[in-house]
């Protein structure tokens, strides 16, 4: 049922945004400023962050809104997958984050890699676009599209980033301890698919 809430509040919060970015009526922009925050009482009840937070999260937004665009590196070594372990949470995920303005998806992947794991890569193939609301990962404020990026090492050595404390290499079946609102078990097998089968076609949705 939080769930569903939750959405709710997205939903709101799109529509709101929309609004105070089209409306020229100062009746409709306080309307809409009402709907904004309306969302975010709603987002503090089931997610628990303070009300600031979700406010600045709201309030930084600006024009019509649309899903945002985390982008995540799959890098293969003697049949092993590239995790980072998260400062955030503890946890593992593929290295990877929001895309950057001015930065194509390839260009933020080796960015990212480079900055949270130490290897210089060539990005391969876009293995998936996944809708994040349709896999389990936990609530999150904002609507998430996810793209995979298989990539190459070229060259660079291990090491930890700002974000990061530990670098390793690890086979599908044992995988660690990982971060769910980064990436989910079953997206990380579902990428040791594309090992198995270079030919396999990108995968959507």
């Amino acid at each position: 049922m939080s769930y569903k809430w939750l959405e709710c509040a997205k939903k709101i919060q799109s529509i709101s945004q929309a609004g105070l970015t089209f409306s020229k009526d100062v009746y409709d922009i306080e309307r809409y400023e009402e709907l904004r925050n309306l969302s975010a009482q709603i987002m503090r009840e089931y997610t628990g962050l303070e009300m600031k937070k979700i406010k600045d999260l709201f309030t930084h937004e600006t024009g019509y809104q649309t899903p945002k665009i985390d982008v995540r590196g799959a890098v293969f070594n003697n049949n092993k997958i590239l995790l980072v372990k998260e400062k955030i949470d503890d946890r593992w995920s593929l290295p990877g984050g929001f895309c950057e303005i001015g930065l194509s998806p390839s260009e933020n992947i080796v960015k990212e890699i480079k900055e949270e794991a130490g290897y210089n890569v060539v990005p391969t193939k876009l293995l998936a676009l996944l809708d994040m609301n349709k896999h389990p990962h936990p609530p999150q404020a904002y609507h998430y599209y996810k793209l995979f990026i298989q990539c190459e090492i070229i060259g660079g050595q291990a090491r930890n980033g700002l974000e990061t404390k530990g670098v390793h290499f690890y086979h599908e079946n044992n995988l660690p301890k990982l971060s769910l609102g980064r990436n989910t078990d079953t997206q990380i097998k579902l990428l040791f698919e594309f090992l198995r089968d270079p030919h396999k076609d990108t995968i959507f949705d």
